[in-house]
């Protein structure tokens, strides 16, 4: 396995124990902070341990063949075409849900069940926006490369 996935393990572990100690020590009513450095904390230790684990003499030739077969199902054509056509399915859902939110939304609020929903269409109105322009500069920007 790589040096850098050790460091990197390293890294979000100290990253998440810093947090923790901040959490605990620091009079503070941000509880959040247990949530970040629990998550840098976590896979930052299983980082660590993977590394070992497939350095290892015993597990060095799983992990080659592993890698191999990775190599290979990333370059596999069937799976790259679906793994694109699933992007646009997940792109084309998220676009239909906002634009459904957006629907549900205006009409509560037409009828008074909910309160003050002004932001919440706004935001939803321009992450509707960012989500279609995006689209359409990413696939501009795929069509030139290719």
């Amino acid at each position: 396995m790589k040096k850098s996935q050790l460091i990197n393990g390293v890294i979000y572990t100290v990253l998440g124990l810093a947090v923790l100690l901040i959490a605990i020590f620091t009079d503070t009513e941000i509880s959040i902070l247990y949530g970040i450095g629990g998550a840098l904390t976590g896979p930052g230790i299983a980082m660590i341990a993977r590394y070992f684990y497939w350095s290892s003499p015993k597990n060095r030739q799983r992990y080659e063949e592993r890698l191999e077969n990775e190599r290979i199902e990333m370059n596999d054509e069937l799976k790259q075409k679906l793994r694109d056509r699933s992007g646009r399915y997940a792109y084309v859902l998220g676009l239909v849900t906002v634009s459904l939110s957006l629907f549900v939304i205006g009409i509560l609020d037409s009828l008074g069940l909910i309160g003050d929903s002004l932001p919440l269409v706004w935001y939803l109105s321009a992450y509707l926006i960012f989500q279609i322009i995006a689209g359409i500069v990413i696939f501009n920007r795929l069509l030139k490369k290719y």
